[in-house]
């Protein structure tokens, strides 16, 4: 295996732990095929042109022919150094006591990684991934109640299961796939929106945790429109002619720098 093998036989492997995987990123795929990273590189670069793979950050998954949401393992990869950014700046603005709701996103995810050292925090989540990371930190863990979706690794709470109003959350912590000025916040779930707009409407304090590459998309379900949305934290990588329109809003954008 390796550098002797043809060409077309490791893009062929590639495709093969793909189809296994969905998504890879490039450390397991230069181990898995003991190639350097520039053999790969050129492999990846060829199935990209037809079209057979996508390349996202730290990594590559397979060409979706279907429209709508990525999975959950997909999104865990793509954009995840501004993923992480904005997760850090998220963790600013919580504090020792505080009583918050994290919810099922990719982006959301990665701030439970920077909360494990805060005292007496509790997290009200729908999360299972989230719910995995704090399991063995002193964080109180609440997670609210329903049907498994398996596909988000997350729970559809419904209100004849789960009761929200008895939830005191001081802030909340939402994922988005879409950001327009006209609509607000959307997602590809309408099963995902109902907890969403539940917890936005119960919450002090709402913040938006999403990448640049949200912005300007307007997707299936609207969850709600800017003015209940108090903070939308973005990375770096966000045009200038969105710092402008924000200015005229009431909702703070804070830009998470590397």
């Amino acid at each position: 295996m390796g550098e002797d093998m043809l060409p077309v036989e490791r893009q062929k492997k590639i495709m093969d732990l793909l189809k296994m995987k969905k998504v890879l990123k490039i450390s397991e795929l230069t181990d898995e095929l003991s190639i350097s990273i520039d053999t790969l590189r050129r492999d990846l670069n060829l199935l990209t042109k037809q079209g057979k793979i996508e390349k996202i950050y730290g990594g590559v998954k397979l060409v979706d022919s279907r429209m709508g949401e990525s999975s959950m393992d997909a999104r865990l990869v793509s954009q995840l150094e501004e993923k992480r950014m904005i997760a850090q700046k998220c963790s600013e603005f919580i504090y020792n006591g505080d009583c918050i709701y994290i919810d099922s996103g990719s982006t959301t995810y990665q701030l439970a990684k920077y909360i494990k050292h805060k005292k007496k925090l509790t997290v009200v989540t729908n999360s299972i991934p989230v719910v995995n990371e704090l399991f063995n930190s002193d964080v109180e863990l609440i997670i609210i109640g329903g049907k498994v979706r398996h596909s988000e690794k997350s729970v559809m709470a419904y209100e004849y299961i789960f009761n929200f109003n008895e939830l005191n959350i001081s802030k909340a912590f939402i994922c988005a796939s879409g950001i327009t000025m006209e609509k607000g916040i959307s997602d590809f779930s309408l099963e995902e929106a109902i907890t969403r707009k539940k917890i936005i409407d119960l919450s002090k304090e709402v913040y938006i945790a999403a990448d640049s590459t949200k912005f300007g998309k307007d997707v299936t379900v609207n969850i709600a429109t800017l003015d209940k949305v108090d903070s939308v934290i973005t990375d770096e990588n966000i045009d200038n002619s969105w710092i402008q329109r924000f200015k005229k809003t009431k909702t703070n954008l804070i830009i998470a720098k590397y």
